[in-house]
C-alpha cells in the first residue's frame, strides 16, 4: 500500500468565512486527489515544537513554541 500525506491549512475571510468554507476546501482537496486515484483515509493533527532562535548576542531572540499542523492522509 502507498500513502500520501499533505498539509491542510484552511483559509477564510474572518468577516465572511464560515466553517462551511473550511469544509468546502477540505472536500475540494479530497475530490482532487480522489480523481488522481488516491483514497482519503483521515485528517491527522501533528503537534510540533519549533526550537527557539538565540539571535545575535541574544538580541532578537525568540522563544520556542509548540504548533499544531493538520495533515490529510491518502492511500492507494
Amino acid at each position: 500500500m502507498e500513502y500520501k500525506v499533505i498539509p491542510f491549512v484552511a483559509s477564510i475571510d474572518a468577516n465572511k468565512g464560515t466553517s462551511a468554507h473550511v469544509a468546502e476546501q477540505l472536500q475540494s482537496l479530497i475530490t482532487n486527489f480522489g480523481n488522481q486515484g488516491w483514497k482519503y483515509v483521515r485528517l491527522e493533527s501533528v503537534i510540533t515544537f519549533v526550537h527557539p532562535e538565540t539571535g545575535c548576542f541574544g538580541l532578537g531572540a525568540k522563544p520556542g513554541y509548540t504548533t499544531n499542523r493538520q495533515m490529510i492522509v491518502f492511500e492507494k
